[in-house]
């Protein structure tokens, strides 16, 4: 009997004890798809044995509020893009952070911090940013100059795999325009899915992520990404280029934040602290190809990478549109982007 006694104490013993068996914190991280390095997870639980992460992915920052809106999806660390972050902070939807617990925050350039999604700097610490161009085989594409028209130009018939995301394709269409990215004119967004819809014979498919294998197998000669994106793509295959458009594009940055109902904020804050830690920063650069903001990272670049198009000069970001938040108008883009998705499904 005191045998039995004495293991049943010593296995009520191991749940109390921190590290032992289910007493580990589980961290919930969601995530963009293919936007970390996964060793880095691993580093992060050897470091903390304490914590295990449990890591999801998302396609589109609108598939990830679809998601976590309702509230039963409990996770601790989000990694949105700018204007869905300032559509969290309006909605309520996110903590404050605790800067003392992410020290490391001090290695995110100042050019990163206070942009009109969290012009206080409370709510995010920047991750990694971009912008969007065109990818095109040179193999098959040969063109002086790119705009957002040159995916609209009818020699591209059944050639352009076009973004399925609603800020993105919008976007383009408008700036084809001549329109800001971020209209919230209903006769300029009618506009602009007109134009869509005019030029989808020009559509190889509408993709996510899988268009980069598809444009490093060479099935399609043009395609809209991201700039990270691109720039695997090309380490991938040799015949491919990155082209900005000259009429201007979306510099975006995705960050770092904390729901409101997550379950562990302490955990959360060092994980995204190790996140800011400049081997962990260098090793997530290197593996996903994306731009860093955190300046021991980018210091350790070489020139060829600092100097190619994954770090555009001022004039062009300074031309970009940035997305915001566009409050109750989010509605009317939705509406018109339902629209259009119905229309090329018919």
């Amino acid at each position: 009997m005191k045998k039995i006694a004495l293991l049943l104490s010593i296995a009520m013993l191991a749940l109390i004890l921190p590290g032992c068996g289910s007493s580990k914190t589980k961290l919930y991280v969601y995530n963009w798809g293919e936007y970390i390095d996964e060793s880095v997870i691993s580093d992060f639980e050897a470091k903390y044995p304490d914590i295990k992460v449990i890591y999801e992915t998302f396609e589109t920052n609108e598939d990830m509020y679809t998601k976590i809106k309702p509230g039963d999806d409990c996770y601790d660390v989000l990694i949105p893009s700018d204007y869905m972050i300032g559509r969290l902070i309006d909605e309520d939807m996110l903590e404050k952070l605790n800067f003392e617990n992410i020290p490391n925050y001090s290695y995110i350039d100042d050019k990163y911090k206070a942009w009109d999604y969290d012009p206080t700097n409370e709510y995010s610490v920047p991750y990694m940013w971009g912008v969007l161009g065109i990818l095109y085989d040179t193999t098959k594409v040969q063109e002086d100059t790119f705009t957002w028209n040159t995916l609209f130009d009818p020699k591209y018939k059944n050639q352009v795999l076009m973004k399925d995301d609603s800020r993105d394709t919008l976007g383009i269409a408008l700036k084809s325009l001549g329109y800001s990215m971020n209209s919230t004119d209903e006769n300029e967004l009618k506009e602009a899915e007109n134009k869509l819809l005019e030029h989808k014979d020009n559509y190889f498919g509408i993709v996510g992520d899988e268009g980069m294998d598809m444009m490093v197998e060479g099935d399609a000669p043009l395609a809209v990404m991201y700039s990270g994106d691109a720039a695997r793509c090309i380490s991938e295959n040799e015949n491919l280029a990155f082209a900005i458009p000259e009429d201007g594009t979306n510099y975006f940055v995705d960050a770092m934040v904390i729901p409101k109902n997550a379950k562990h904020k302490k955990e959360a804050e060092l994980f995204i602290n190790f996140m800011c830690e400049t081997d962990t920063a260098l090793k997530n650069v290197e593996e996903i190809n994306y731009s860093t903001p955190h300046t021991g990272a980018y210091e350790q670049l070489d020139a060829e990478r600092r100097n190619s198009f994954q770090y555009p000069g001022e004039d062009v970001l300074k031309a970009a549109d940035v997305y915001n938040y566009l409050g109750s108008k989010e509605k009317l883009r939705s509406e018109i982007w339902n629209d259009y998705t119905a229309s090329i499904a018919e």
